[in-house]
């Protein structure tokens, strides 16, 4: 799967359709953007290509009836709940806005994501390691517990 790179142009473009609003941050991800309420992605930038997640069917109903609205995300497996702004309103950024603040109204009504935590990692152990060779009895446990598998 081919992931496209958006020009900065498209990265300007996406950021200024963005709410400056309490808790939203825009974040590269895979050398795209995606804009985010409480941890959960409402709009990305894929390529060119500006998606909006619509919660409600209704919402997701109305912006599919436009001319040029289409899947967003890669084709072979589009995201689930987004659909990409019709290219065409590139020149009409105000119908663009409308769609990613209801998304942003819509997202930021779902419950925060939880912050990843990243596994604590285990102590290093400050006892010195030994230097000296394995003992007999040590060597021929290894062995018999090598034959009985």
């Amino acid at each position: 799967m081919q992931i496209p790179k958006p020009s900065e142009a498209d990265k300007d473009r996406f950021r200024s359709l963005i709410p400056n609003a309490p808790g939203v941050e825009v974040k590269p991800m895979f050398g795209n953007l995606g804009a985010f309420v409480n941890g959960n992605m409402f709009a990305g930038l894929f390529g060119s290509a500006i998606g909006v997640r619509l919660v409600t069917e209704s919402s997701h109903a109305t912006l599919a009836a436009f001319d040029g609205t289409a899947p967003f995300g890669p084709a072979e497996r589009p995201m689930g709940g987004y659909l990409a702004l019709p290219d065409a309103w590139t020149s009409t950024p105000e119908r663009a806005i409308q769609w990613v603040e209801l998304a942003l109204t819509e997202v930021g009504a779902l419950p925060p994501k939880a912050a990843k935590t990243k596994p604590a990692k285990a102590p290093r152990s400050t006892t010195p390691r030994s230097t000296a060779p394995p003992s007999k009895a040590t060597t021929s446990k290894a062995r018999t517990a090598k034959k009985s598998s």
